[in-house]
């Protein structure tokens, strides 16, 4: 089934160190289309590479972020 994505470009604006070890590291990610009052999104601070491997995003990084839905869970654009 096709997908239909929408991709916006993004800013990882602060690290956010855990209160307690159990919990995980978070990036705050400022994304520029977005409006005002929802600009910011945190999300754990872990990515995969090509070969599988864990990494993190660092502070000031530029990112891009994807909507990503099935062709059924989408309709046209009125013009």
């Amino acid at each position: 089934m096709a997908k239909k994505r929408k991709k916006m470009r993004a800013t990882v604006e602060k690290i956010i160190k855990p209160a307690t070890p159990r919990e995980p590291e978070k990036a705050e990610i400022q994304i520029q289309e977005a409006e005002d009052l929802y600009r910011e999104i945190r999300v754990e601070n872990v990515l995969t590479d090509d070969k599988g491997q864990q990494t993190k995003l660092k502070e000031g990084a530029e990112v891009d972020v994807v909507i990503e839905a099935d062709s059924d869970a989408t309709t046209k654009r009125d013009p």
